[in-house]
This record gives C-alpha cells, structure tokens and sequence, in this order.
C-alpha cells in the first residue's frame, strides 16, 4: 500500500473507498460487441450497475444485424435507462456519410457515437464490458474527483492474474515508448502521458464538455486520443487518476488480427501523432534502438518485481514481444482516422440516436 502522488492528482485505494458520487447525473457509456451477449462478465457489470442507478446507460454495440433483436432484449432485461446504440445500422452509416465521417469501425469510433448521447448529461463515465471483477464502486470512484472540481478521471490498476504480471502492451510498449520519447525532449505533454499508472484502462470520466472535446481514433488508439485530448482541456491541474483496486481483464494472443500486435500499431500511430501536434518531433531514424533499449531495462525491474512476489515470469518472452512491438515505433502516416471533437461537428447526436432505433426495430421485428 503507498500514497504516492504523481504530476497529476492520484487517489489511492487505502480504505476500499465507495464514495459518495453524482451518478444521478451520470451517463455511463459501455461498449459491447457480439462476444459479449449475455458472457458472465458483461452480465456482472449490467448488475452492479442496477445498484449504482445511473441517469442513463449509453450500450454502443457493434454486432451484425441478425444477432442485434436477442442483444437488445437481452439488456433490457435489467433494471437500467438502457439505450441500444446500433453502430452497424445502415440509417446510421449513412448518416455519417452524409458528413464525411464514414470510414473503419473499432472501439473508438463506437465510444464517439455513444459519447453525443452521453454528454447531454452533466457527467460521463467510460468503461468496458469484459471485466471480470467489476463492483460498483467503480462508478463511484471514478466520479468522485470531478464531483471536486476536476474536469478528467483516469482509473488505473495492476494487472495480476493467474500468478503472472499482465498489461503486457501498457509494461513493454506505452512505457518505455513514452520514457523514450520524454527522456529526449521536455515537453510537458510528455510528462503527462508518463503520469498515468495505466494509460491505456479503458476507464475514464469526464464532464460533458471535456467530452464533447474528445477526437476518438476510430480503433485502439482510443485510450491515448483520449488523454492527448484530456491535456488540452483539462491539463495537470484538472486531471486525476483513481485505484480501481483489483480488475481482471480478457488477455489477447500477441498475434492475429485483434492482438496486442495490432493494437500496438494502432496505439503507437495514435500516441506518435498526438505527440507531434504538441511541438515534439522525435528522431525517428534512432527512435526503434533507443525505445528497445528502455523497454529492455524495465524487464529487468518487471523481472525483480515478479520474483519478489513469487510470480512467474518469461524473460526471453517479453523481449520477443518488445521485438514485434518495435515495428509500430514509425512515424505516423499522412491519414489521420481520429473523429471530430462533438463540439466541432454539425452532427447532431440526437439525430444518429433516431436512426439507430430506426435501424434496431428494421431489424428485430
């Protein structure tokens, strides 16, 4: 147990703290996909959060049409303002069409259309659905430092399971891509990105204005778009991170077309871009050695830590892993897939709402 802070307001779980929290002013935002209907921990965070008694459960869900009748009746099947937002829907593609939005479908783009809805309400939360340890006490937590007066929650974790040291992307990529990158120039955004314990949870909170602010990649950059956007609109002084306590997670397969290898490009392209729009132009030609040379000196105190602990750990594995990783430290590509900011675009949230229930009664009829 410690209480150390960080550049930026960390609270620490030292008591198993449920505070008090504007939940009745609180749209909670759960992205699911097909692989979710009705597993055992999307149902445990659907019951937790009949205790928590949000104002509205914002549920974006990417699925094909023939599954998407049983997913709805499915969620309404707990005691929650549950609204389905179809992401697949053709009424919504072409609504986003018809703005130059259209393009790729991933975890970002699904969290922006849910977000529109979400920020009609004072407060938004954003978590995930594959939580296998969800409590309701999340909610609560992740609140409570905007009921302060902060504009920006982060919620953060360890990720130990099965005897083992997990977060394998955040330890061997975002870490020592980010120390990199800040141990070569000063800049302030880089002391931010290396503020958080654990960048890339999935859970975060916000006022509804540093919400409609949010440029969401439309894939697994999400989580680092999100701070990169959170810096501008809330900074050091607005932003906290929370302890979660424990959180068990799905793991992925390093390879494969939704593994960490994927993931890392998509991070890396996402973090890289965000960095240079804040004034740092990294040397790309030396950036890949000098990003292993780091990563490979924090195995050495992840690979300490573990045998303390009496957990198990794969020394020559993890280094095979900074080895994939290492392909996505490139420089970004001209094509930037971020959405716009809410507060920018003339969609109106309400409107892709409309024809998502339009689509979602098509086709579960």
């Amino acid at each position: 147990m410690e209480y150390v802070q960080e550049r930026v307001t960390t609270l620490h779980d030292l008591t198993g703290p449920v505070p008090d929290a504007p939940t009745d002013r609180t749209a909670v935002v759960v992205p699911m996909t097909e692989r979710e209907y009705a597993g055992l921990a999307a149902e445990r965070v659907l019951a937790e959060l009949e205790r928590v008694e949000p104002a509205r459960v914002v549920v974006p869900l990417r699925a094909p049409a023939e599954k998407v009748g049983r997913f709805r009746d499915w969620l309404t099947e707990f005691d929650l303002p549950i609204e389905v937002l179809w992401c697949d829907g053709p009424r919504v593609e072409e609504a986003l069409a018809e703005h130059g939005l259209d393009g790729s479908r991933g975890k970002g783009r699904d969290v922006w259309l849910a977000l529109g809805r979400a920020a009609a309400e004072k407060f938004v939360v954003v978590h995930d659905a594959d939580t296998k340890t969800y409590d309701r006490s999340y909610v609560a937590r992740l609140l409570f430092p905007l009921a302060q007066g902060y504009d920006f929650s982060k919620g953060y974790y360890a990720r130990v399971e099965d005897g083992r040291l997990y977060g394998r992307l955040f330890r061997l990529f975002y870490v020592p891509l980010v120390r990199t990158l800040a141990d070569a120039h000063a800049a302030p955004f880089l002391r931010y990105l290396d503020s958080f314990r654990y960048a890339l949870a999935g859970e975060f909170a916000a006022t509804s204005d540093v919400a409609r602010q949010i440029r969401a990649p439309r894939s697994w950059g999400l989580e680092v778009g999100t701070l990169g956007d959170a810096f501008d609109a809330a900074g050091f002084d607005g932003t906290a991170q929370v302890d979660l306590g424990a959180y068990e997670h799905d793991h992925r397969a390093v390879g494969g077309p939704t593994g960490l290898s994927d993931m890392s490009r998509s991070v890396g392209e996402t973090l890289l871009r965000c960095v240079a729009e804040r004034g740092v132009t990294p040397d790309f030609a030396t950036l890949p050695a000098r990003y292993r040379e780091t990563a490979r000196n924090l195995i050495d105190q992840y690979a300490a830590d573990a045998a303390l602990n009496g957990l198990q750990f794969d020394r020559d594995g993890e280094r095979e892993q900074v080895e994939v990783y290492a392909d996505a430290v490139r420089e970004p590509g001209p094509a930037d897939d971020r959405l716009p900011a809410w507060a920018e675009t003339e969609l109106d949230p309400d409107a892709v709402a409309e024809r998502a229930r339009a689509d979602l009664r098509e086709v579960a009829q």
